[in-house]
């Protein structure tokens, strides 16, 4: 008989603690959810983009090897001075190019984690309210 009270007790306590968790959590209302649907939506389309700077900077720095190779063999082969020295200029610009391209790219990151954290906390502040 006491087992069964226990067990019944217990049953209930339970259950009125799913229902209390349930009830303490509010709901986000539709303007808010909108908001941080757009920013979530946003923050994707940044990362695709980082994803896509990436891919660009790994192909140029596939090219500036290839023409790195290039101004080597030009050398081997005895080319005139006036084309060495365009090919050094083409890999020197190439590479202030990439250097930019890493600079702006660690920008975007910096900016994109910015963004998450405050999705993050705009989400946590949203189920508070």
């Amino acid at each position: 008989m006491k087992h069964k009270v226990f067990s019944i007790t217990l049953l209930m306590f339970s259950v009125l603690a799913i229902v209390a968790t349930a009830a303490a959590q509010r709901r986000i209302d539709r303007g808010e959810r909108r908001e941080l649907r757009a920013d979530r939506h946003e923050i994707r389309a940044d990362g695709r983009e980082i994803r896509g700077d990436r891919r660009e900077i790994r192909q140029d720095v596939i090219e500036r090897g290839a023409d790195l190779r290039e101004l080597r063999q030009d050398r081997r082969e005895g080319a005139s001075p006036e084309e060495l020295r365009a090919d050094r200029r083409e890999i020197r610009s190439d590479s202030r190019e990439i250097l930019g391209d890493r600079r702006e790219l660690r920008g975007d990151l910096r900016d994109r984690r910015g963004d998450v954290r405050d999705l993050r906390r705009d989400r946590r502040d949203a189920r508070r309210d």
